[in-house]
């Protein structure tokens, strides 16, 4: 129907016409209370909100010379927030004169990824910043 008629007959039920789909040719209006219309949508969109997963990433710190036994409690730990859908950080701290071998670090983080290799995927390879090599991993997805 016309725009003029749609418009009478809504202010004769005393409700609001509302746009519901401006795309379709032609729009498609509906009579109804914009109020209520306005709630639902909201309400609509905070159950949306709600099923959303917030990927936060976790840091793990490591030294380039670290023991064996130090390396699987921060191993665990990474693989506690694989689990949990986390993105890990794996960060190799460098002191002194321990820069002036990144290999050792490198080897660390690869070591690293090698023991997480079946449930996540490298985002970031090993790069050095700073006094830091920083190495990136993301859960795998689950198809």
């Amino acid at each position: 129907m016309t725009l003029r008629d749609a418009l009478r007959l809504a202010g004769e039920q005393q409700l609001d016409l509302v746009e519901v789909a401006p795309t379709a040719k032609p729009p498609v209006c509906r009579i109804m209370d914009f109020g209520k219309f306005r709630f639902e949508q909201q309400k609509r969109e905070k159950e949306v909100k709600k099923k959303q997963k917030v990927v936060s990433v976790k840091e793990v710190k490591l030294r380039p010379n670290i023991e064996d036994h130090d390396f699987h409690v921060k191993l665990k730990n990474a693989q506690r927030f694989i689990a949990d859908g986390d993105k890990v950080k794996v960060t190799i701290m460098f002191r002194g004169r321990e820069l002036t071998h990144p290999e050792l670090g490198r080897e660390v983080l690869l070591r690293m990824a090698e023991e997480l290799k079946d449930a996540v995927t490298v985002e970031r390879e090993p790069k050095l910043e700073g006094k830091n090599m920083i190495m990136i991993v993301a859960p795998k997805a689950h198809n």
